[in-house]
Formats: C-alpha cells, structure tokens, sequence
C-alpha cells in the first residue's frame, strides 16, 4: 500500500467520524427539543387547570382586600367613630357594652390563647403581631357574624382577611366570647334562690293559676317604626313577615318586675 492510500484512509476515517458526531450532536439537539416541548406542554397543561378551577373556585385572596387588615378598613373606620348608632346597627351593642365585654376578659383571653393550628403545638406562646386581628377586631369580627346574616365574603372585606381566616376566626372567639359572658355579671343567667322562687311563683299563680312552677315570664315585642332614609337601619328594622318596620325584643323578667333582661334579636337595635 502506497503512502496515497493511506492518506485517503485517514481522511475517510476523519470524514466518518465527524459524521458521528455530528449526527450524536444533532441527536441530542433534537432530544433536548423534545424534552423542552413536553415541558412546555405540560406547563401549558398546568395553567390551563388552573385557569379552570379558578373559574370555579369564587373566593377572595389577599391581592382583592386592602393590604393591612388593622389600617384604613372599614372596621377600623367603624371602630374610631366610636358612634353607638354604628355600634348597635351592626353588631347589636353600643360602644360601652362593646368594651365592657373586651374588657371583662375577651382581649385578655385573645392575646394569651394560641389558636389552635395543626402544625403548631397547643402549648405554644401565641403570636398576637402576627395576627391580622388585634381583641377589638376580632371582638367586631364575632358580633358582626353573630348580629347578621351576611356571607363571609362581606366580612373578608370588611376587615380584609382572607376566608380561611375569618373562618378559623369565628370558630376561635366563639369560644372566648361564651367563656367571657359566662363570668360577666350582667350577661349571667340565674335560677331564684332560697324563697326567691315560692316568692315569684306565688306572684305568678295570683295572675295565672295554672302556671304552677313558674318563677317569670318571656314576651315578645314588636315596636313599630318610621322607614329610616338609611339604608342599613331600613334593612334592619324591616320585618318580612309582617311587611313592616319594628324593632323586635325578647323580654324576660321576674315576676317581681326587677331584674329585667333584655335579649335582642338578631335584627333588632337596642333603644
């Protein structure tokens, strides 16, 4: 074999494996390709369920409310004007009783009391700056869903939390609320001692002598009054059923007449 030969050998070997790798190289190209366009798929594949199942899901987040839940809302702005007509329109109390419920134990349990988490420990010491309530919020929170029948939605904006919130909200200061009027002694609900009970139902079977037992006596009350130009109070006084405006009680008393309660409704207004 001449030296010519052997040169054509070279390149030819040279020439095959340059193929080689550019054929190798246009693979991987192409593979890369291949893999970028399945994860484009399934990246595309991603948004569109979720662009659905945002379609589905009517909720709020936190981007929709105000940005801080304790400047510039609508509760604080309710709460600063420390007006009892706002008070009682909206959560069934005027603003002495508001604090006087805050103050007999609410805020206190409020700000030592964790609340419950699944991914936090029960003993833990309770955050109270990283909530996005302070007492009086969380106070204003509870009445405003105990005195009405809005959706939680209305409250999320209100106050500007999130629904998860306001739920795991309600759900904690039930509790504290019940254990805070439970040992405030104008909200206690008492049986007569001693004669105090032979005394009251001796008043009641004078009146009624069938009422054998009875110590007291609940009525119901409808006060009538003039449509109001606003339109909060308009709704809250009107009475569907008899298609008039009243302002509705429950009234429970002793037979002696002393120590009356009153129990508001749900859409009634103390007077």
């Amino acid at each position: 074999m001449d030296d010519n030969d052997s040169d054509e050998d070279f390149v030819f070997l040279l020439q095959l494996m340059l193929a080689e790798q550019e054929a190798e190289a246009a693979f991987k190209d192409e593979l890369l390709a291949s893999a970028g366009l399945v994860c484009y798929g399934l990246e595309e594949a991603y948004q569109l369920r979720v662009s659905r199942r945002s379609l589905r899901r009517l909720y709020l987040t936190r981007t929709d409310l105000l940005p801080n839940p304790r400047t510039n809302t609508p509760w604080q702005a309710l709460y600063h004007s420390q007006n009892d007509r706002a008070f009682i329109t909206t959560m069934g109390f005027d603003v002495a009783t508001f604090h006087a419920i805050l103050h007999h134990g609410f805020e206190r349990l409020w700000n030592e009391t964790p609340i419950p988490r699944r991914d936090v420990p029960a003993s833990s010491m309770p955050r109270v700056v990283r909530r996005s309530l302070d007492a009086h919020g969380a106070l204003g929170l509870i009445l405003h869903y105990l005195n009405s029948t809005m959706l939680d939605v209305s409250l999320s904006q209100i106050f500007a939390i999130v629904p998860t919130t306001v739920s795991r909200y309600i759900e904690f200061t039930l509790g504290i609320l019940l254990f805070t009027l439970r040992r405030m002694k104008d909200a206690r609900i008492q049986w007569p001692v001693g004669n105090e009970f032979g005394e009251n139902n001796n008043l009641i079977l004078a009146r009624h002598p069938l009422l054998l037992g009875a110590f007291g006596s609940m009525d119901g009350l409808n006060l009538p009054v003039q449509t109001s130009q606003d339109q909060e109070v308009e709704n809250a006084t009107f009475n569907g059923w008899l298609q008039e405006h009243f302002i509705s009680s429950v009234f429970a008393f002793g037979a002696d007449g002393e120590n009356n309660e009153t129990m508001l409704s749900k859409h009634s207004h103390m007077i």
